[in-house]
């Protein structure tokens, strides 16, 4: 069973469905026993960093999380679930977040351009990833494939040992991660359709 960590910021419904689709058992929860009997752990996340931390924290889920990474179980990030994994954001201020992976989320330059023609933010829509080291969630997915991406914001790793892809918007930016149990992607898999459902079965056949 994959527990969906429920705090009331994201997009639960989606990510349960997308699973479903699948085959696959998925349950929103924010209970602990829950997450500890859980054989995967998905993070999604919709909204602001500092709020997400906030709703993690008043739910009691940092240790429980902390602790389903610590166990070696397979923990996909989503989106703003990427982003919480860092160790702190300069969304809005400077925040702490997980401090799984060594780094800091940083926000797209407003000026950035690509080809000559400035670029919005936030990067919205479909974009190609790079794929930089092997990996079994990406296995049948091709470098250069397209995901759906919603953000103004993205990680950037110390280690660059950790990136699994980049994406470029006006520079190139690290689009998913992975070190050991721990996965995580910029874009939205639930939205993606061909592709993200691929990546979302890879993750649930890994032990």
């Amino acid at each position: 069973m994959i527990a969906i960590i429920d705090y009331d910021m994201g997009n639960l419904r989606s990510v349960a469905k997308a699973f479903a689709k699948l085959g696959v058992t998925a349950e929103p929860t924010r209970e602990a026993r829950v997450i500890k009997g859980a054989s995967h752990v998905v993070l999604p996340g919709v909204g602001a960093f500092k709020d997400c931390m906030k709703n993690l924290t008043e739910y009691g889920l940092v240790e429980p999380i902390l602790k389903a990474i610590k166990s070696g179980k397979p923990f996909l990030g989503i989106c703003l679930g990427l982003q919480l994994l860092f160790d702190e954001s300069s969304e809005f201020g400077f925040h702490k977040g997980l401090g799984v992976i060594k780094g800091e989320v940083v926000r797209f330059s407003s000026g950035c351009c690509e080809d000559g023609n400035q670029l919005k933010v936030p990067h919205m829509g479909w974009n190609a990833v790079n794929i930089k080291k092997e990996s079994a969630l990406l296995n049948g997915i091709p470098d250069g494939t397209y995901f759906y991406f919603v953000h103004s914001y993205y990680g950037a790793p110390k280690d660059a040992g950790a990136v699994l892809t980049t994406t470029s918007y006006g520079v190139p930016f690290t689009s998913a991660i992975e070190r050991d149990n721990v996965m995580a992607c910029q874009f939205h898999p639930e939205k993606s359709q061909t592709a993200g459902l691929k990546l979302l079965k890879n993750f649930s056949g890994l032990r």
